[in-house]
């Protein structure tokens, strides 16, 4: 086993030359975040967890970068004891962690970059046997619903990006535009907003039957869906939007407005105290209810809540948790050649639509400004 070696301050540069970014965390929302997980502790009768995954590493950093690849796993641990939080990197990881990521109040130390990163965090445990996130991913996943106020500003900032990315690149769509060419116009203004692409697809014309579409040099034609999942500071901020170049087939207007409907059960439903199977449950009456019959909902995930992951959990018959306010939710049903997707925030006054470009046309569903496909 590696022993860690503190290498550097316990709290990171404020500037320097060249350097640009700051960690985006918040002291005060950091602070509540570290009491959610120390009433985890307490539950459990233990005095340290270990933070590995991105998910939950992102969150309780408070947005900081812990990955290099967006394949790989993170290139930090964290120890979260009784007297404070330790993080853990390579050595060759440390010097960018030190200047861009690190909080406030959180000390630094390093292992060789081919030591064993888990193993040395663990390690700095008072008996060297800390609590894993697999023992309490249920509590950790409750402890994440609730968006803080720093972190619900800077996803609304997120998702009006990645909305306002789909309305520049399909606004300027073609019908000779490819799908790949589609798909990295999207990923240059996600990247340029300073986010990260972790899933673009789109389908044209020829391929809308395929529900996870990756995009191929077949030009979209008459019709295209784009998807866009976009990351910034640990948030990822989820999108559907439609592009066509004539006024729609009765059938394909018919299906879009169906659709809708379907969201807007599922939206109803999604209210505090509600429980996430029973959300499952109304979905799939939903989709009945609108005459997409009884199999549409188990061609693709029906999404679920947001935040630091995609989805956080995917909604099934066997996940139990209860909707909070102030949790952020990706809802996704679709139908043969239709889906609709936005990213929505649950507040004391109903759902919040994250990802909204005014550009962008809309119609009135359910009293929800949603959007319509658009036509050049």
């Amino acid at each position: 086993m590696t022993t860690p070696t503190q290498s550097t301050p316990t709290s990171s540069p404020a500037s320097g030359p060249g350097r640009v970014r700051t960690p985006a965390g918040n002291a005060a929302d950091r602070g509540v975040k570290r009491r959610r997980v120390l009433d985890i502790l307490d539950a459990a009768g233990r005095d340290s967890l270990l933070l590995t995954s991105n998910t939950a590493l992102t969150w309780y950093l408070d947005g900081s970068r812990v990955h290099i690849s967006l394949a790989g796993d993170p290139i930090a641990a964290l120890l979260v004891d009784r007297s404070g939080d330790h993080l853990v990197t390579f050595n060759n990881e440390a010097e960018r962690i030190a200047a861009e990521e690190l909080p406030d109040g959180v000390s630094l130390d390093t292992v060789p970059w081919h030591g064993q990163l888990h193993a040395a965090a663990a390690a700095l445990a008072i008996d060297g046997n800390p609590l894993v996130e697999a023992a309490v991913t249920a509590e950790l996943r409750a402890a994440r619903q609730q968006l803080l106020p720093a972190e619900t500003a800077r996803y609304a900032g997120l998702s009006a990006d990645a909305a306002a990315a789909m309305t520049d690149v399909l606004t300027a769509a073609t019908p000779e535009t490819t799908e790949f060419q589609l798909v990295s116009d999207l990923a240059a203004r996600i990247v340029a907003v300073g986010a990260e692409p972790l899933v673009l697809l789109c389908n044209g014309a020829g391929r809308s039957d395929f529900r996870h579409p990756l995009a191929t040099h077949a030009r979209i034609g008459r019709r295209a869906m784009a998807v866009v999942c976009a990351r910034r500071n640990g948030l990822v901020a989820n999108v559907t939007r439609w592009v066509a170049f004539d006024a729609g087939t009765p059938q394909e207007l018919d299906a879009e407005a169906r659709i809708a409907a379907v969201e807007a059960d599922i939206f109803r439903a999604t209210v505090p105290g509600a429980k996430l199977n029973e959300i499952f449950a109304e979905i799939q009456r939903a989709y009945r209810r609108h005459g997409f019959g009884d199999d549409q909902w188990t061609r693709h995930h029906q999404g679920g809540p947001a935040g630091y992951a995609g989805r956080d959990p995917r909604v099934t018959a066997d996940v139990t948790d209860t909707v909070v306010l102030n949790q952020p939710f990706t809802w996704n049903p679709s139908g043969p050649g239709v889906k609709i997707e936005d990213t929505v925030l649950l507040t004391d006054s109903g759902l919040r639509i994250l990802t909204v470009d005014d550009r962008w046309p809309t119609t009135d569903v359910d009293g929800r400004r949603r959007p319509l496909t658009l036509r050049p």
